[in-house]
């Protein structure tokens, strides 16, 4: 920091602060506790509920058991295999598809400075979209798990759109928030003009395309679940260790340089980030819309600004919003299924229009 230059002061007790968590502060740990628990009720209950309907107790004592803990065996073996091989993965990659989102969404909103960004702002869910309707058209056996090629043309499609977007406001310096955000309008209008001509050219897989395009955990699997752990675990910790750093992206640029804070390289890192666990979150639930949106901002009316609370709380009750929507998708038209992403939009778009009418204090400027 250079001599003469004054600091705003709670920037400066903010830098001896660790990345997450306000000085390790009681309330914090109450309200991360809280959510925590939160989702992991809406885990439990989710898991009891369906189909077939499991007891509550009966769920614990099963996952008792499947952790290789001595407990009397008083359930089937069909109610055995429902939870464990059916309903655990799908919920499990509910909550981690949520918590991605929610992270995602918080960190984006962050870089940009931005309450309505989320983190399909900069092309990753067209880009997803056309990815997997690629793989839906081709002569690819899409069947074919855990390897499936929409999962992989998704990811490639989400993560690619999403880089072109960065390389496209680049190309006369470093992006500006403003130009990035414009970039990923084009490229999302590109490849979802694109989606579109490939769904009218192939009738008879345009249903497949449609349901994959409007989300959902159908077809959720632990072969699936592995394939995206690699993916989002390294990135939301990256998130969470960026906390401060996003704290110190909303004071202006020449203040956040004074600070020691290399503002060009953060901002890369934190969309790099975000950007690849997005994309690896949408090629596996498909387009899961306004998670990323409405939950981090959701903290931030709640619990004030600061992005080493917003980000944890938002990867918990991310978890949990979407876990308690794929439970309504799956149980209030039974034994058919809503989309997981029509509830989240019937959740999300108001939610929206409400944010672009309100006079929140808390918006960015």
């Amino acid at each position: 920091m250079k001599l003469g230059v004054a600091v705003p002061a709670t920037e400066v007790a903010a830098r001896k602060l660790p990345a997450w968590g306000v000085g390790g502060s009681w309330q914090f740990r109450v309200r991360l506790g809280l959510a925590i628990g939160l989702a992991g009720i809406c885990i439990l209950v989710s898991l009891s509920q369906g189909a077939a309907d499991i007891p509550t107790w009966k769920v614990v004592r099963i996952l008792i058991a499947a952790l290789h803990l001595p407990i009397e065996q008083d359930w089937t073996a069909t109610e055995e295999t429902i939870l464990l091989q059916v309903r655990l993965p799908r919920i499990l990659m509910a909550a981690t598809v949520g918590s991605t989102l929610a992270i995602s969404g918080g960190a984006y909103q962050g870089v940009f400075r931005n309450p309505l960004a989320d983190p399909y702002l900069i092309g990753a869910a067209a880009g997803a979209a056309l990815g997997a309707t690629i793989a839906i058209v081709s002569p690819l056996d899409v069947r074919y798990y855990p390897f499936s090629p929409v999962t992989a043309f998704a990811f490639a499609g989400a993560l690619g759109a999403s880089f072109l977007s960065l390389l496209l406001a680049r190309t006369r310096g470093p992006a500006p928030a403003v130009t990035l955000i414009l970039a990923g309008v084009a490229v999302s209008s590109f490849c979802t003009a694109v989606t579109s001509l490939l769904m009218l050219r192939s009738e008879d897989d345009t249903r497949i395309v449609l349901s994959w395009v409007l989300g959902g955990f159908n077809l959720a699997s632990w072969d699936k679940m592995w394939l995206l752990l690699p993916y989002v675990v390294p990135a939301a910790a990256l998130l969470l260790l960026h906390g401060r750093l996003l704290n110190a992206l909303q004071l202006p640029e020449d203040e956040a340089r004074q600070v020691g804070v290399d503002v060009k390289r953060v901002r890369l890192v934190i969309i790099a980030a975000a950007s690849i666990a997005t994309a690896a979150a949408v090629s596996v639930a498909g387009i899961v819309g306004f998670v990323g949106l409405v939950v981090p901002h959701t903290v931030r009316l709640l619990w004030g600004s600061d992005y080493r609370q917003i980000l944890p709380l938002s990867a918990a009750l991310g978890a949990a919003l979407l876990v308690v929507a794929d439970l309504f998708a799956r149980t209030v038209i039974e034994p058919a299924e809503l989309p997981v992403g029509i509830l989240t939009a019937m959740l999300g778009a108001p939610f929206f229009l409400l944010l672009l009418r309100g006079r929140d204090p808390t918006v960015f400027r």
